[in-house]
């Protein structure tokens, strides 16, 4: 996930700052993974990143890099998945930043660039933190894009659902369902409890 971020921050700023034709096209394309059955999000990875794929052939060739079937892989999968939130939680929170600091850096002479990462990230930052708490909680939970494109490979590709659902498939396996499913629930409470912490420490910082 923590690859899909900057991207993620990258797209939010130009739907919400930038007007462009294709504008609305392009926030299309951005959510659609929410929206795919996650079973066809995996299996355009595998036609797109598979090894005979446009974009994999060249990953292959060039860089010896291997995504399908592979833990880099279950990672892309996540993050193509939480993707579109990530993106919905930045824009939102770039939305409602006040425009007239921006434009006050701006008469000062900051560049383009500059205004992003010193007035726009600091103000949007709760918003984005909330989104990325969000991400991290759905990645947890994410079953249809991983099986698809990295399958289920204990110790390499099998995630929490994953191995829980192997559990399950096995006489006597709820018992190790359930301590997954209870790490799971543990895993994702601490990241949203750090995101709410994170949230209040940039508010208290930024004077809020």
């Amino acid at each position: 996930m923590g690859g899909a971020l900057p991207l993620a921050l990258l797209g939010a700023w130009v739907l919400a700052r930038l007007r462009f034709p294709g504008r609305g096209v392009l926030a299309l394309v951005l959510s659609l993974p929410l929206v795919l059955p996650p079973v066809v999000t995996g299996w355009l990875l595998l036609i797109v990143l598979g090894r005979r794929g446009p974009v994999g052939a060249v990953l292959d060739r060039w860089l010896g890099v291997r995504l399908p079937f592979t833990t880099a892989g279950a990672a892309v999968a996540c993050g193509v998945m939480v993707f579109p939130l990530l993106v919905r939680a930045a824009r939102i929170a770039f939305e409602a930043a006040d425009p007239g600091l921006e434009m006050a850096a701006r008469s000062l002479g900051a560049r383009r660039l500059d205004r992003l990462l010193t007035v726009m990230l600091p103000l949007a930052a709760p918003g984005v933190l909330a989104g990325v708490a969000l991400a991290y909680a759905t990645s947890l939970g994410e079953f249809g894009a991983v099986i698809t494109f990295a399958a289920s490979i204990p110790g390499e590709t099998q995630t929490l659902p994953l191995a829980i659902f192997a559990a399950l498939q096995v006489p006597g396996g709820e018992a190790r369902a359930a301590r997954l499913a209870l790490a799971s629930i543990v895993l994702a409470m601490a990241g949203l409890g750090a995101a709410e912490w994170l949230g209040r420490w940039v508010n208290r910082r930024l004077g809020r």
